[in-house]
């Protein structure tokens, strides 16, 4: 790789995204190895590449935004270019940064063919997890000035988990739980067979013995699909209570009963939340919400790779 200052290095910044993501090096590098593999069967050759361009002839490359948005994925891309013997990769754009149309996040300097042959591997990850980003930041700027933070779901692609909850990190959003082992969420599919009168009693029960078999758990939450739930476990010990598909007025009233009898405990609204409609959720005074279209439905953003002709 070139020389570049250290808060520029590659390596340097991946090994820091690693961390913020919660990933080991085994699964992007994998990642992309999988990838490049799928990519060049059957015969293991960019055959275009191979046929049309000298090995020795070497070029530049400039991957830049072709529209606003956010940037999530280039820390993570260093393995990937590393994984060639003849390209060099630089970042000139971070993680999290809010990016113009036109402008320059990466270059790649080396053998073209090597160049030809990430390109759509390296398009593929840096705009879709820029998507999650940028769709992610639109959600958090339309709360501003309130006190609710957007969180994501685990309505995520598979293989892609991790990776999308960092990029809606990067977008300012709040990550919820990793997986079914960090957090106890009590569902209405774990609910459909509590008589409510025995709703209180159970919930209490299951959220001591997670805490006492499992004391980092992150947190305790429950969803419920009306007042009614709410009143009868408010003031359970658990720490977030999941209002779901409730009206505005019943998002309204929540608040007040939560205020009234249990001031410590969070209220997460979700729900087929949309960016029309986030902003008079989180007026009812609600202090999280979650929106699956984080990860699920987010559009990629468009990033271009073009060879540079003058080189």
């Amino acid at each position: 790789m070139s020389k570049t200052t250290p808060e520029r290095d590659p390596k340097q910044r991946y090994r820091a995204a690693l961390g913020r993501a919660g990933l080991e090096d085994t699964d992007v590098a994998g990642l992309f190895n999988h990838d490049l593999t799928a990519d060049l069967l059957p015969s293991d050759k960019d055959v275009t590449s191979w046929a049309f361009v000298d090995k020795k002839t070497t070029a530049t490359a400039v991957m830049r935004a072709r529209q606003p948005g956010t940037l999530a994925g280039l820390d993570l891309l260093y393995p990937l270019p590393a994984s060639f013997r003849h390209a060099d990769f630089t970042s000139h754009a971070d993680d999290g940064e809010r990016l113009d149309a036109g402008q320059v996040v990466a270059t790649f300097t080396g053998r073209l063919r090597d160049i030809l042959t990430l390109e759509r591997t390296a398009l593929n990850f840096v705009n879709h997890l820029s998507g999650v980003a940028t769709l992610t930041a639109a959600y958090v700027d339309a709360l501003r000035g309130t006190k609710a933070k957007v969180c994501d779901t685990r309505k995520t692609l598979p293989g892609l988990k991790r990776l999308q909850k960092y990029a809606v990190d990067c977008g300012g959003g709040t990550p919820h739980r990793q997986s079914l082992g960090d957090a106890m969420l009590v569902k209405d599919n774990h609910l459909a067979h509590v008589p409510p009168g025995e709703l209180a009693g159970a919930i209490t029960e299951a959220a001591e013995r997670a805490r006492k078999k499992f004391p980092e758990l992150k947190f305790v939450m429950v969803e419920v699909d009306t007042l009614e739930q709410l009143h009868l476990i408010r003031r359970c010990p658990i720490d977030i209570v999941l209002l779901d598909n409730m009206t505005s007025d019943e998002l309204r009233e929540a608040v007040r009963l939560r205020d009234a009898d249990a001031p410590g405990l969070q209220l997460e609204a979700s729900g087929g939340v949309t960016l029309d409609t986030i902003r008079g959720i989180a007026e009812t005074g609600v202090d999280r919400i979650s929106v699956g279209a984080l990860t699920h439905s987010a559009p990629s953003l468009d990033l271009g790779f073009d060879i540079d002709a003058g080189h």
